[in-house]
C-alpha cells in the first residue's frame, strides 16, 4: 500500500489522505500541545514559512499517548496551535501512534529507520518522518531532533521537488 492510500481525516473531521499533498516533500509529525517539546511548534511553523513555496508543507497529527500530553478536543487543539504559535500548516485527527490501535499512517512510517539504524515505535511526541515527493520516506528524525537542526533542514532542501 502506499502512503498516498492511507485515509485519512483533517483535524476538522474531513476525509484527506496525503495524495492531496503529492509531489510535495512532507514532514509527518505527531505533536501535542502539553509537552516540553511543544515550543517545537515554533520551528515546524518557521519550516512550514521558509519551504511552502518550494513544494513543503508541515503535517501535523496530535497524540495524546505519550502521557496524556494532548488532551485537547480538535477545537481547543486548533485554538491553542493558531493562538500560540500561528501554525498555517494542517492538522489532522488525534492519531494513535503505537499499540493496538496504531493509525495505518504510523504502521508504515515506524518501519522507517532513523540516522542510528532503528526502527520500530516513535518514541515521544514530535517525531519526524520526511516524505519525498513520490511518497516514499526519506527520513526519521527523532524527537529530541529541533525543526531547524542543520541535518533536517539539509534533508528537506536535498528531497524537494525540482
Amino acid at each position: 500500500m502506499s502512503l498516498y492510500d492511507i485515509p485519512l481525516r483533517t483535524l476538522t473531521g474531513e476525509p484527506a489522505s496525503l495524495a492531496d499533498y503529492r509531489g510535495k516533500a512532507l514532514l509527518v509529525v505527531n505533536v501535542a500541545s502539553k509537552c516540553g517539546l511543544t515550543p517545537q511548534y515554533t520551528g515546524l511553523e518557521q519550516l512550514q514559512q521558509r519551504f511552502a513555496d518550494r513544494g513543503f508543507s508541515v503535517l501535523g497529527f496530535p497524540s495524546n499517548q505519550f502521557a496524556g500530553q494532548e488532551p485537547g478536543t480538535a477545537e481547543e487543539i486548533a485554538t491553542f496551535c493558531s493562538a500560540t504559535y500561528g501554525v498555517s500548516f494542517p492538522l489532522f485527527e488525534k492519531t494513535d501512534v503505537n499499540g493496538e490501535q496504531r493509525h495505518p499512517l504510523y504502521a508504515e512510517l515506524s518501519g522507517t529507520a532513523d540516522a542510528e539504524g532503528a526502527a520500530g515505535d516513535v518514541q515521544w511526541n514530535f517525531e519526524k518522518f520526511l516524505i519525498d515527493p513520490s511518497g516514499a520516506v526519506a527520513g526519521r528524525f527523532r524527537p529530541r531532533t529541533e525543526p531547524e537542526a542543520a541535518e533536517l533542514v539539509a534533508a528537506i532542501e536535498a528531497t524537494l521537488p525540482a
